[in-house]
């Protein structure tokens, strides 16, 4: 699977972008898809109307849009675009906006970028991240820190290694309570991700999740499925619960099983307490 490196060129990076309102904010975006080949103009236009159509769920972290339609001929092959805002515009979402960061994604399908979406949610959500990404100077700059430094893994391991061993306890617990509310240890739960086209949105929150699901020890009990909205509806029988944007939700409606929405797909922490009300623990 393709990593981040490989989908976002410096070509298609531009940062402290004037921009009038979100449609430009996507249009710049998209634009540069266009310029490094990923897309055709088409694929823009169907961006912009991915929000018009099903609302501002793309803006999934505070201050951070994730620009994508479904894949379509207007891709070309699969592709990144990154433009930092001079100035936030709002997109109409209740609790992310404005947005200062919008991140294109065109998907030649809905697994070739996986490893690259999981990669970016991890740098996303570590805040000193977010903070380097924002004050780069310029596209090398960016880049060098999506890239991550010498020894970042490392560092980024120890901290996963003393907050695992602070949650020990926590985490035996969770086994346990994993093993009684799934049934046994053989049980196997599903949980779906869901965003409009179950390419770009989705696999952020699965990729919280999973990350969420390791740390509680429960992988082994609960599987994680990113979708879209019309596979959903089909899927939602098999699952004990979806995670989803608030607009998503509303379109969703009653599909027999319980809907939580998630505000910051990033966010471990929110992730963590949607989970315990799924399962009482």
């Amino acid at each position: 699977m393709a990593a981040l490196n490989d989908l976002l060129p410096q070509a298609a990076v531009r940062l402290d972008v004037r921009v009038a309102d979100w449609q430009d904010a996507i249009r710049t975006t998209g634009g540069l898809l266009v310029e490094t080949g990923a897309t055709t103009d088409t694929y823009t236009a169907e961006m912009i109307r991915n929000v018009e159509e099903n609302g501002p769920y793309l803006v999934i972290a505070p201050g951070f849009a994730f620009a994508h339609a479904r894949p379509s001929p207007a891709v070309l092959r699969t592709g990144m675009s990154w433009v930092r805002l001079e100035q936030p515009v709002e997109f109409g979402h209740e609790s992310n906006d404005p947005v200062q960061l919008v991140v294109g994604l065109a998907a030649e399908d809905s697994g070739a970028h996986t490893a690259a979406m999981a990669a970016l949610a991890q740098l996303l959500a570590d805040p000193a991240t977010a903070q380097a990404l924002q004050d780069a100077a310029d596209p090398d700059a960016l880049l060098a820190v999506l890239a991550g430094p010498e020894g970042e893994g490392e560092e980024r391991a120890r901290s996963e290694e003393a907050v695992d061993a602070q949650a020990g306890d926590e985490r035996a617990g969770g086994e346990q309570a994993g093993d009684e509310r799934a049934g046994g240890a053989q049980a196997v739960h599903k949980i779906l991700t869901v965003c409009g086209n179950g390419v770009g949105t989705s696999l952020f929150l699965k990729n919280t999740l999973e990350q969420v699901l390791d740390r509680w020890g429960w992988s082994r009990h609960v599987t994680v499925e990113a979708t879209d909205t019309i596979s959903a509806k089909g899927k939602a029988s098999e699952a004990v619960a979806i995670l989803t944007s608030r607009e998503i939700a509303g379109t969703l409606g009653d599909v027999g099983v319980p809907v939580q929405v998630i505000e910051d797909f990033t966010s471990g922490p929110e992730v963590d307490r949607t989970l315990r009300d799924t399962y009482d623990v």
